[in-house]
């Protein structure tokens, strides 16, 4: 059973966005053209995939999944493209990570809908240029500013995604609900959306565990209680902080004193990825003000500290509260 919104008038918050792509699919709808090339970008979870399958739902075509890491070769993106049918969407999630050979076939691709092959080598060779169908490239990415400037400019249109605001989580929260046809009342679905990191993946993860919670330890019912209940068992805190987000931070409090301390320092210290920690925790810890970002590292704020339950030394305490940071 799929939660994923099929139309754009399903698709919850992100209301800018969505105004403008709505206005680009009719007017490519009108004219019987294809899309122009839409590059999606933000943290994790937050609708790119989803887009991107609305996009071509709107436009009544196909759409074809792929990422940048299962690019190996030009040939692979040379098979998917020449495999594409009139006006369809090819979905590159991760786009940033695509080899910088695949990238070379896309730019001929992207602009004039067309392959420039290479056949035989030495003084011999000669190029060939194949026409591919008209289509509508998607690409996503967490890390904006890695893609090479050559492939961002050839997209025509590019959108942000922002983490969403409480009523947003919350509307997505009771909408899903009813799909998986669960009973919920508001406070069980104020409890959720609170703990959701403003991210809709996370909050369909967090409706999923509590729905089996309920079924197995309450009366089927979803209310405060039993939310509140279930997700204190997962180790999700009031704002939303699991396991990692604490270790996160007592990591920089307790054995680098509060910061500065580098990304890779951390993540060895707690055995975790750093572009995990820089893609997935990093944002929202920024977000709520507890992590802040320094030329020499990162450094925990009194309100991290205040949130454990710690007391910040004067150092911190006497700071001036960071500024909320903007993420690539």
């Amino acid at each position: 059973m799929t939660l994923r919104p099929r139309r754009l008038d399903e698709f919850i918050g992100q209301e800018k966005l969505k105004d403008n792509l709505g206005i680009a699919v009719q007017a490519a709808t009108k004219r019987d053209e294809p899309l122009d090339h839409i590059l999606l970008y933000g943290p994790p979870g937050l609708g790119k995939t989803t887009l991107a399958h609305i996009i071509a739902s709107e436009m009544g075509v196909s759409v074809r999944v792929t990422s940048g890491p299962a690019i190996e070769r030009a040939g692979d993106l040379a098979a998917i493209l020449t495999g594409l049918q009139e006006f369809d969407v090819l979905f590159i999630d991760e786009v940033h990570r695509l080899p910088r050979a695949a990238e070379e076939v896309l730019y001929p691709a992207m602009e004039d809908f067309a392959l420039d092959i290479v056949l035989g080598r030495g003084p011999g060779a000669r190029s060939v240029r194949l026409s591919v169908p008209r289509f509508t490239l998607v690409g996503a990415t967490t890390r904006y500013a890695m893609l090479s400037a050559p492939l961002r400019d050839r997209f025509g249109a590019v959108y942000r995604l922002d983490f969403y605001d409480h009523d947003a989580i919350a509307t997505i929260v009771r909408r899903n609900a009813g799909i998986l046809e669960v009973p919920i009342d508001d406070e069980g679905t104020r409890e959720i959306a609170t703990r959701s990191r403003g991210t809709p993946r996370v909050a369909n993860r967090l409706l999923r565990r509590v729905r089996d919670y309920t079924q197995v330890r309450a009366d089927g019912s979803i209310t405060a209680d039993v939310s509140r209940q279930a997700l204190e068992r997962l180790g999700i805190d009031a704002l939303g902080l699991d396991e990692v987000d604490k270790k996160v931070l007592l990591t920089i409090i307790e054995k680098y004193d509060g910061g500065p301390v580098g990304v890779e320092t951390i993540a060895a210290s707690i055995s975790e990825e750093a572009d995990t920690i820089m893609d997935v925790y990093e944002p929202y810890l920024m977000q709520l003000g507890f992590l802040q970002r320094t030329s020499r590292g990162r450094v925990a704020t009194r309100h991290a500290y205040a949130h454990l339950g710690l007391e910040a030394p004067a150092s911190v305490a006497d700071a001036p509260d960071a500024q909320q940071a903007l993420f690539d």
